[in-house]
């Protein structure tokens, strides 16, 4: 076990482990640390702990310092700066006559490096754009390509929920989505109905899928036969995912009848693969593309 804490950079952005060495460090303090790209400023999320060795990647970097208020006025103003960094960048891109999109514009807190953010359909050759801006900040620059879903995590906004988007309030890393996911719960697959702001599958389609996974397991299908406790034998018409209730079309007296019945009343089979529903031809293509986006989506990320 190793004793660490967990620090960001950037508004829910991924979780870094430092080793504390001596220092008091709680929660909501602001920090100083070594990291890949220079000396970053950081804001504790995770007290001090104790993780397994696996999940730590080594070498473990130590906690320079606690901020001062000298490191929170450097960092204000690199705030400040970036703002101006990201105008500048946005003029030399249109000046060069480049096909990208500027997202956001970084100092590191030593100011020893300012990064830029962009999208982009392909690979854009900006080396001439490199050198300009080089020229203008006398500093290191990097421009780095981002796909979809980290523009919109990085820009942030508002979901169809009517809150903030979950990747931009408090998801750390993107978490797999599919397909399979929304017809476990019964959404329509209708493409702009389950995709986020970002044009991909909305994360939070993972949020209740165990819990669907399990109450589904409970239920028939729609369309299998079952024995109700009061010995009618019946075809499922319909069921309550979440109420745990099922519509059963039973025959009495020779005229059929719709009853709802709790599943612990009925006997069945064991629940047999579902079926891919029903979907038009216009549906599957654009679910096909929407798949398509969502695996090349997983490449760009890596």
């Amino acid at each position: 076990m190793i004793k660490v804490i967990g620090v960001r950079f950037r508004n829910a952005g991924k979780i870094y482990y430092f080793d504390p060495v001596n220092l008091e460090v709680k929660a909501g303090d602001h920090v100083i640390v070594e990291t890949a790209r220079g000396i970053e400023y950081g804001y504790v999320v995770l007290g001090a702990r104790e993780v397994e060795d696996e999940k730590v990647v080594q070498p473990l970097k130590s906690v320079i310092r606690m901020a001062t208020k000298a490191d929170d006025e450097v960092e204000k103003k690199n705030h400040e700066k970036e703002k101006e960094a990201f105008k500048i960048c946005k003029e030399k891109i249109k000046k060069h006559g480049l096909l990208m999109k500027l997202i956001d514009a970084e100092y590191t807190f030593d100011n020893n490096k300012v990064l830029f953010y962009f999208t982009a359909d392909g690979r854009i050759d900006f080396r001439e754009l490199v050198k300009d801006l080089a020229s203008v900040f006398k500093t290191r620059i990097e421009l780095r390509q981002v796909g979809v879903r980290d523009e919109t995590k990085i820009v942030g906004g508002v979901g169809i929920c009517g809150r903030t988007l979950c990747c931009h309030s408090y998801l750390s890393e993107f978490i797999p989505v599919s397909i399979k996911m929304a017809k476990e719960q019964n959404l329509s697959l209708n493409p702009t109905k389950i995709s986020g702001v970002c044009g991909r599958l909305m994360c939070c389609l993972k949020n209740e899928e165990e819990t669907y996974e399990e109450l589904n397991s409970k239920l028939p299908n729609v369309g299998d036969f079952v024995t109700t406790d009061d010995n009618l034998k019946g075809e499922v018409h319909s069921v309550s995912v979440l109420r745990q209730l099922v519509k059963v079309v039973v025959t009495i007296k020779d005229e059929k009848e719709i009853r709802e019945y709790k599943v612990e009343q009925l006997r069945f089979k064991p629940r047999r693969r579902r079926e891919k529903p029903q979907v038009t031809d216009e549906e599957l293509k654009a679910l096909e593309a929407l798949e398509r986006k969502e695996g090349k989506s997983k490449l760009d990320d890596n």
